[in-house]
């Protein structure tokens, strides 16, 4: 057998779904600093070239993770008031992306077009819609929602200790007094409660708040 012959057999025996997985594997070893095309096809033990002939690019790829992530998300059996079904579906948010090493960094540097996104998108804006006082305002809500949750998972997979000691180093009670009175608050790694509060803070502030009119 010719190595094209080899190469051709391997793309004909591969399929996407074994590139996505492979993927994944590799992001749960190393994180998303070591995802690469080389490091996925020595996962598959296949050349890079029949990897990238599955993926197209390295940004289809993440765009391809990205919507893997969101497909395992619920979207229905969502129960109560439009303010408890948008937290449920934010919770289910931040529980797809911590399942996965570096899951909402993944998340964060996409925007996939892609049928799970954009069936999640849709179910909280129309959650959103229920309790938000117009269209527009639920909109632009479900971005804060989702600025929000992806920042502060970001936050939560990043290891933070070693940072948090560095801002302990830095922040000068004679310098910076406000900072200093509330560092322990500041760096609390008590993430649940922060995102509770967080969205909390913005549902209530959503179903009172109406975004401009357009000038």
């Amino acid at each position: 057998m010719t190595k094209t012959q080899g190469r051709t057999q391997a793309k004909i025996g591969l399929t996407l779904d074994r590139v996505l997985a492979a993927a994944f594997d590799v992001l749960e070893v190393g994180g998303i600093a070591k995802l690469s095309t080389r490091t996925i096809a020595a996962e598959l033990d296949v050349s890079m070239n029949t990897v990238m002939w599955h993926i197209r690019t390295k940004d289809r790829l993440l765009d391809l993770m990205a919507e893997h992530i969101l497909g395992e998300i619920e979207l229905d059996d969502l129960h109560g008031d439009w303010h408890a079904r948008a937290t449920r579906l934010l919770g289910r948010l931040r529980g797809a992306m911590l399942a996965h090493r570096d899951g909402a960094s993944i998340v964060a540097g996409t925007f996939p077009v892609e049928p799970q996104t954009l069936a999640f998108a849709d179910r909280l804006v129309t959650v959103l819609f229920d309790g938000c006082p117009s269209r527009k305002s639920a909109a632009w809500t479900s971005w804060n929602l989702l600025y929000f949750t992806l920042g502060l998972v970001q936050e939560e997979q990043a290891a933070p200790a070693a940072h948090h000691g560095r801002l302990r180093e830095a922040t000068d009670e004679r310098a910076l007094p406000g900072l200093h009175s509330v560092l322990d608050d500041f760096v609390s790694i008590d993430y649940e409660q922060r995102f509770r509060f967080g969205i909390e803070q913005i549902l209530r502030s959503a179903a009172v708040m109406e975004a401009p009119e357009t000038p």
